[in-house]
């Protein structure tokens, strides 16, 4: 059975830190794209940030680029996202997914629904 962990979230002041961790287990990640997407209240889930296992290749969308880092490690299945200096608006609930034979970046762009949803971590960042 394939499943998708994710865990990390909570309740943070603004221009603090939390690493998302998204624990896969019942496939190995080879050619899949693992992302991380997010979904606040009243809003549309957008992809957040996105790496392929294969070529390391990465997506970021722009409010989160140079503040949030997404990395893999492929021997335990887990994809973190590294959020620093977190915003008011990144407030939302984080969801990982895991896509095969995907791109980054189309992952990213959500030119398709991935294969693979886990379930989400909430993220509250207060001002």
């Amino acid at each position: 059975e394939v499943q998708l962990q994710a865990s990390g979230g909570g309740l943070v002041q603004a221009g603090g830190s939390l690493r998302l961790s998204c624990a896969a287990s019942g496939f190995t990640f080879d050619n899949y794209a693992i992302g991380w997407f997010r979904q606040a209240p009243g809003k549309e889930r957008e992809g957040v940030s996105c790496i392929n296992s294969s070529d390391g290749s990465t997506y970021y969308t722009d409010s989160v680029k140079g503040r949030f880092f997404i990395s893999s490690d492929n021997a335990k299945n887990t994809v973190y996202l590294q959020m620093n200096n977190l915003k008011p608006e990144d407030t939302a609930v984080y969801y990982c997914a895991a896509d095969l034979w995907t791109t980054a970046q189309a992952m990213g762009h959500m030119t398709r629904r991935p294969d693979y949803w886990g379930q989400g971590t909430l993220v509250t960042v207060s001002s």
